[in-house]
């Protein structure tokens, strides 16, 4: 017979050698041990020790009980929409090259969209005014990753597109691609001209809280929603990973600036701030120009 000791406290400090050793046929503990487990499972005559060292265990490694919930789907299955996956290409230009940078890609993406479509999709296309300068970010849309896959495998062998693509990279720094998925709770917006800025707010998180982000957020949005729309948000699939990318679109500054003290005055706002903000690593934000020929601008 398991007694009430100092030992479940040490067990919920995170002394996990001593919980994998639970996991072992048992008898039934007696109720007076184990009092506080058996109210949360709600059935305590029912309960055996494998399945009360199993709560505990998911408790201290996997946090609340809304995060830790099973799933037999992975984490993309749960958060995604499911419909579309997403490519964010990011371009550093040459210092005193965006001009001509601009007209060349003004030339052959909306090329790729006829070429491609309905499969293929250019959100957006953007010029950064505040944040990381001489910089472009493009975000693609696929029907699913074969169509992600079939475009690229037409990239690959299209002499056309390579030779503007050669012209492309030659007026660059660097460039970097990142594949996403969009949350099921933010689709991205379909084209619309708005004209103002955009924001893209990048957020790199610890590893194993995508869950929790995803659930403080889906509040979260519903809170700011009330004072602006939404225009899409991505978890990275491949490339940099434990990222989140949420995207914005104000008529200036001045406007974005009394959205976000808006906000505040929601009930939902301050707590997802407050459960949001021990979960990123680092975090930046882009204010952005949209280029003449993309969806949203």
């Amino acid at each position: 017979m398991l007694h009430r000791t100092s030992r479940p406290l040490a067990v919920a400090a995170g002394l996990r050698p001593r919980l994998v050793r639970l996991w072992a046929p048992a008898q039934q503990l007696h109720t007076s041990g184990v009092r506080a487990v058996d109210e949360a499972a709600g059935n305590a005559a029912k309960n055996t020790l494998p399945q009360k060292a199993s709560r505990i265990v998911r408790s201290i490694l996997h946090g609340s009980e809304q995060v830790r919930q099973e799933t037999r789907d992975t984490l993309s299955k749960v958060l995604a929409r499911g419909k579309y996956v997403h490519e964010m290409s990011t371009h550093r230009v040459k210092p005193g090259r965006m001009d001509e940078y601009k007209a060349a890609v003004a030339e052959l993406y909306p090329q790729i969209v006829r070429n491609h479509s309905p499969s293929v999709k250019l959100v957006g296309s953007w010029e950064t005014d505040i944040g990381d300068l001489d910089t472009a970010v493009h975000i693609w849309e696929y029907q699913g990753y074969p169509a992600l896959s079939a475009a690229y495998f037409k990239y690959r062998n299209d002499p056309e597109y390579q030779a503007a693509r050669s012209k492309i990279q030659s007026l660059l720094r660097s460039r970097k691609s990142q594949i996403m998925l969009e949350f099921q709770f933010w689709p991205t917006h379909p084209p619309v001209a708005k004209g103002g800025v955009y924001e893209l707010r990048s957020y790199t998180l610890k590893s194993g809280t995508l869950l929790e982000w995803e659930q403080n957020w889906r509040v979260g949005v519903e809170c700011r929603r009330h004072h602006e729309e939404p225009m899409g948000a991505w978890f990275s699939q491949l490339g940099e990973l434990n990222q989140v990318h949420h995207l914005w679109q104000y008529p200036d500054l001045q406007v974005r600036k009394e959205v976000r003290e808006a906000a505040w005055s929601e009930d939902g706002w301050p707590a997802t701030v407050l459960n949001t903000v021990p979960l990123i690593q680092r975090m930046s934000s882009r204010i952005m120009l949209p280029m003449p020929f993309s969806s949203l601008k």
